[in-house]
């Protein structure tokens, strides 16, 4: 908030931790159980299973193919001794993991022990996060595999009578262990949500325990002596109780270790982010001593007594953003010339048990201490927004519900909630999107579920306080529901978790019950309504009847009502006097209430105005502040004054009369308001600081100071490997390199000799081989014609030819080969080209064509008419979206990070590195797959965030939604530009499906024999589809005709992890990148023929082709990798300048390839799906496709 001038004032907040304040929760964990593709070990106490490992587990220095787990909370790396060995004689004598180990039993059937093997993107994005999140000084890890082990609600074997009161009958644990690893290194990621975690000691008191035992080790070939073996824990309670309270990776409840690099290891290495509070006095982060240590025996003796403890001392946390928002904190003026620095402070510590919020301050009351919002915020202290402010609030919703008789349930998986609140007058909006028909309808009547956001935030009359005022923005929520007269009983949970890094509320809800139907196309009326609400020490209760009308589409009503209770339960301060001043009793006043299925959206939406008062009703307030209709803006604040008389004040961070209000770009009218090397991004009402690339926040949460990155000898020239012509550097980390010959010379990599190819020809009969340095070409002999690989005596058709024949030739007849009727038979130049005008005598119209013989949009003439093809303008564009960078004219290669699409251009085979930019923003979503449509400039892409295919016109336009139904993880995607189609693969569904370009006449296509489908191709003119199946225990690429017929193997051995495919139509070649044999190959699918290109490459996932250059994304490398395909060899890479991971690729075309098929015209005369096959086309009719008149036909009438 700056003002100009000779002294300036800036407003400076030392946010230096953003840290949860309550701990993870039990939906928080990793996805686990059946839903997630867990396997569950057998009930009982102390059962083992082992696992053979898809990817090595590095313990201490030594690498392990197996495991084993076990119900007493841990897993070995070695087959377990009976628990007698090792209960109460800690450390075990076995290599163990000790998640939470104790005497623990599943015999009752309700705890269950959940395990699987996963190499998932999402999940190992979200184990990255974590391990990154622990580690923020340390290079980017990114796991490739992640063995994901939850004890659920565990019980104690004996619950035996403690003799202190505390036993633990019926209580239960829950945790989970997440082993995330790369090639040389392991990190366990050890959650234990606070709800979950009900005992700390099992069997005859033993307290349980967590940590690394590397188990006994032989010495002097004879002797066994106690490895290393680190805690977590001691032998208290109270340190078992701190996994929930405390952190090393800055999420309480969340702990994350480094236990094991190959082949070296020093010690484990425990995350470096406490969860501490600033002394924002002192200005600076302050430290503490862990609790967990390195224990190692002592030379000296042969038993446990003589371990010895070291501290580890965590460094400070490095905070990567900052968030401003202005206010009237207490001023400290300090006066250097022309400027004048404003400089506040606040107390995030401990007040009363509780972090104040940044907006807040600590106050003493006669009987403690609470947190209380300042001047001009509002809420409980901890959570305070500003006075005013419109409120934002996101959330997912889950759950089961049963319609009417139906005895099949609705699945809510993760929907998107979203709400607005206009304060000033208390009207609230609340969207449910993704409501399939069959219960949107039906929803309708439940306003109930938006109804507490409405109370949260409801207008205050004067001496009333509404719900966020009272208790702030961490509450929980149960609703009973029960409709009349059916009786039928729906409960409504909802999880309040506080304000978001985006200052957005954020909120859980979960349906559960059953509902009366509501026919479809039918309305809801639901009339003003009020309700009381109880309020007591840290629980709220309310309880009424809703009345509500059904409009049936024939004109006729019905009037039916429901039941309603409520209990809301919070952590309040019962220091704080101005809450126990509140009314025990008040009444929310709800009218205006609108609510709507939005059938073609598949979109819920409900709005009400909402006021809270007196409980006794009387006169309302006749203030236009009290009663909503005051006309300030939606971001100002109504003050009212005496009698009628009121005035708008915009709101913080804004400007205006009140009337109307205008948000003050804090980084324009003070440029230097985030300091060096920092970037300002302003937002409504507020700004933000980040530091700029190479720079990070340093331990006061303001300054950016350089990113000392280790030097790549790679980059820097300082290897000493042979010529980048003859090898190449591969950067390992650290300081370590290693050095490898390029394909076609021999050597050690420091130094390389040719390999003389031709010594054996891989050239024709009628070629001749020359050797070159590196490689080999061919040629034909003279009289023959072709590429030296290929010879004949025909010289080589073009493209315009082959097109000309395709359709001449097509028909017999005993006067030669003549077209069909009425068919467009393409005009060729005397060099074979195509001529740029092209007519169709039939329909007397002519077009101007590009030299691939693509029409140009908006060129075709009618009868009589006959365009200038010489000088075609540019298409007109729409308006670019503000979200969307627009592709520039030429080719390009598109690539997918999270949260985003970008493109770097070609310029012939070469990449234009510096001009590659951001082409669409996607936040918060993962975005796996992506395709390109040639025609219509569209670019298609998955993403597993929340599983969806969607589509953007990178001219401009909104991303659009085309399915987000049935999906599970949907990961490759190909679009058919000739007949109109995307294929995409489902790796959790093990499926191909195909749908037309608008998401409609969705089809399975393929849904047997598939495990891990991911990469998938088309080949349009010739009708095939092509797709690798990374599947560890049998990998394979597969090909089939476009409607899923003849599919067939093309190569299952010697394969790894087949990630990257890619097809090249005009050399018929499949290509593919292999993450496990770490080699590039290339085969014709229809000789059968492989052929190596390289090896020794790092961890490919998509690839692309341009024809003459292979274009993959490599994980471990961060980057784009481009290969000539004719040489054999890399020859450049790209690395973006935010390092996430990388992707799908797909080459944007400047024009689309030549050729066609039966489905380019008329939809092949299909009635729906009109899908490609080498011998003509098949009709084929979507899934469910009753009452659609469908017709299914095969070939080519």
């Amino acid at each position: 908030m700056g003002r100009q001038g000779q002294r300036w004032s800036v407003w400076i907040l030392l946010f230096g931790l953003s840290v949860s304040v309550s701990g993870i929760t039990r939906q928080e964990l990793f996805p686990f159980g059946r839903n997630a593709g867990d396997q569950s070990l057998n009930e009982g106490n102390d059962e083992t299973h082992e696992i053979t490992l898809e990817k090595p587990v590095t313990f201490y220095e030594e690498q392990f193919n197996k495991i084993y787990i076990n119900t007493n909370g841990f897993v070995a790396l070695e087959k377990p001794t009976g628990e007698s060995q090792y209960l109460g004689n800690m450390p075990a004598s076995f290599k163990m993991i000790a998640a939470l180990q104790g005497d623990l039993d599943t015999s009752d059937g309700v705890g269950k022990v959940f395990f699987r093997q996963d190499s998932n993107p999402a999940l190992l994005q979200q184990a990255a996060d974590q391990i990154n999140r622990a580690f923020p000084e340390d290079d980017t890890v990114n796991p490739i595999h992640a063995l994901v082990v939850t004890w659920v609600d565990v019980a104690s074997h004996r619950a035996e009578s403690r003799g202190d009161g505390l036993e633990h009958n019926g209580r239960r644990n829950t945790f989970q262990l997440v082993i995330a690893s790369v090639e040389t290194m392991s990190y366990a990621i050890l959650l234990y949500p606070r709800e979950a975690m009900q005992f700390q000691s099992t069997g005859s008191g033993y307290t349980m325990h967590a940590g690394f035992s590397k188990g006994q080790e032989t010495f002097l070939l004879l002797t066994k002596k106690q490895g290393p073996y680190y805690r977590i824990t001691d032998d208290t309670e109270a340190s078992v109780k701190n996994l929930a309270e405390q952190t090393n990776s800055g999420r309480r409840g969340v702990w994350v270790y480094e236990f094991g690099t190959f082949p070296h290891f020093t010690n484990v290495a425990p995350g470096e982010v406490p969860d501490l509070p600033l002394d924002s006095h002192a200005f600076k982060s302050t430290r503490t001593h862990s609790q967990q240590h390195q224990v190692y025996p002592n030379p000296q003796q042969e038993n446990l007594d003589g371990v010895y403890h070291r501290p580890e001392h965590p460094v400070p946390l490095q905070v990567h953003t900052v968030q401003f928002t202005p206010q009237d904190p207490e001023v400290v003026e300090i006066e250097d010339d022309n400027i004048e620095v404003d400089v506040f402070t606040y107390n995030p510590g401990e007040c009363g048990g509780h972090k104040c919020s940044k907006f807040g301050e600590c106050r003493n009351y006669p009987s403690g201490r609470c947190c209380k919002c300042k001047p001009g915020y509002y809420g409980n202290g901890i959570q305070c927004v500003s006075d005013g402010v419109p409120q934002r609030m996101n959330g997912k919703v889950s759950g089961r519900v049963f319609v009417g008789n139906s005895p099949v349930p609705v699945d809510f998986a993760s929907n998107d909630l979203h709400s607005y609140v206009v304060v000033n007058d208390g009207r609230a909006y609340v969207a449910i999107s993704a409501i399939s028909p069959i219960v949107g309808f039906s929803l309708q009547p439940l306003s109930s579920v938006a109804g507490v956001i409405g109370w949260a935030f409801a207008l205050q009359q004067p001496g009333f306080k509404n719900g966020f005022s009272i208790i702030g923005g961490e509450f929980i929520r149960r609703a009973d529901v029960t409709f009349q007269p059916g009786g039928e009983r729906l409960t409504i949970s909802q999880d309040f978790k506080g304000i978001d890094e985006h200052d957005h509320l954020m909120v859980d809800t979960r349906l559960e019950g059953k509902i009366p139907e509501v026919p479809q196309g039918a309305t809801v009326q639901i009339d003003p309504y009020t309700e009381i609400y109880q309020y007591s020490s840290n629980l709220i209760t309310s309880s009424s009847t809703r009345e509500y009308v059904i409009n049936l589409q024939d004109g006729s009503t019905q009037s039916r009502s429901y039941n309603f209770r409520e209990t809301i339960t919070f952590q309040g301060c019962q220091h704080d006097e101005a809450v126990r001043a509140v009314p025990s009793t008040q009444m929310l006043s709800v009218d205006q209430v609108f609510v709507m299925y939005d059938f073609n959206a598949e979109l819920l939406r409900y709005a009400m105005s909402n006021k809270i008062g007196d409980v006794n009703g009387g006169q309302t307030e006749e203030n236009a502040c009290f009663t909503g209709r005051h006309g300030c803006d939606t971001n100002a604040v109504c003050r009212p004054g005496q009698g009628n008389q009121f005035t708008c004040e915009c709101a913080a961070g804004f400007t205006g009369d009140g009337r109307a209000c205008y948000d003050i770009d804090e980084c324009r009218e003070t440029p230097q308001i985030c300091g060096p090397n920092a970037i300002c991004n302003n937002q409504p009402g507020t700004f933000r600081c980040e530091c700029q690339d190479g720079f990070q926040f340093a331990s006061d949460g303001q300054t950016c100071v350089e990113v000392h990155r280790p030097v790549d000898p790679c980059r820097t020239g300082t290897h000493d490997c042979d010529i980048p012509e003859r090898a190449r550097c591969s950067y390992t980390g650290g300081s370590s390199y290693i050095c490898s010959c390029l394909p076609g010379f021999m050597g050690d990599g420091r130094r390389c000799q040719d390999i003389d190819e031709c010594q054996v020809s891989q050239c024709h009969v009628n070629a001749v081989c020359f050797n070159t340095p590196g490689s080999f070409t061919c040629q034909c002999n003279p009289g023959f014609y072709g590429d030296g690989f290929h010879c004949s005596t025909e010289q080589e058709k073009t493209r315009c030819e082959l097109h000309r024949e395709s359709i001449v030739g097509s028909r017999s007849d005993p006067r030669g080969p003549r077209p069909a009727p009425g068919q467009y038979v393409p005009t060729c130049d005397a060099n074979g080209e195509y001529e740029p005008m092209q007519c169709h005598a039939s329909i007397r119209q002519c077009w101007c064509v590009d030299r691939n013989g693509v029409e140009i949009s908006g060129t075709r003439l009618g009868p009589g008419q006959f365009p200038d093809c010489h000088d075609v303008p540019s298409p007109i564009r729409p308006t670019p979206n503000p979200s969307i960078s627009p592709l520039p004219p030429g080719s390009h290669i598109l690539f997918t990070q999270s949260g985003k699409i970008e493109y770097i251009p070609l310029e012939g085979h070469n990449i234009k590195k510096n001009e590659a930019k951001t082409v669409l923003h996607l936040p918060e979503k993962v975005v796996i797959g992506i395709a390109y449509d040639c025609t219509e400039k569209m670019v298609y892409w998955t993403e597993i965030s929340t599983p969806a295919i969607s589509k953007a016109n990178l001219q401009g336009g909104e991303p659009i939604h085309l399915i987000k139904s049935d999906l599970g993880s949907p990961e490759g995607i190909a679009i058919d530009h000739l007949g109109r189609n995307m294929f995409w693969t489902d790796s959790m569904k093990d499926r191909i499906e195909v749908s037309s370009l608008d998401g409609s006449h969705r089809r399975v296509l393929v849904n047997t024999d598939l495990v891990n489908p991911r990469a998938i191709l088309t080949d349009p003119t010739n009708g095939y589809i092509y797709w690798a199946d990374w599947n560890r225990d049998s990998p394979k690429i597969e090909m089939a005709y476009m409607d899923g017929t003849n599919r067939r193997v093309l190569a299952k051995d010697d394969l790894g992890l087949p990630n990257g495919l890619t097809y090249d139509p005009q050399t018929s070649l499949l290509c593919w990148a292999d993450a496990g044999t770490h080699k590039v190959e290339c085969m014709n699918p229809q000789q059968g023929s492989r052929t190596q290109l390289m090896e020794g490459i790092q961890y490919p996932f998509g690839m692309t082709t341009d024809g003459r250059n292979l274009y993959y994304t490599d994980w471990t490398r961060g980057a784009i990798v481009v290969v000539d395909r004719h040489s054999r060899r890399e020859v450049d890479e790209f690395q973006p300048q935010k390092q996430t991971r990388l992707y799908g690729i797909t080459t944007a075309h400047a024009h689309c390839p030549s050729g066609q098929n039966y489905c380019s015209t008329n939809n092949g005369g299909c009635t729906h799906l009109c899908l490609a096959t080498p011998a003509g086309r098949s009709c084929r009719c979507p899934d469910n496709a009753v009452g659609l008149g469908c017709v299914e036909r095969e070939g080519r009438n």
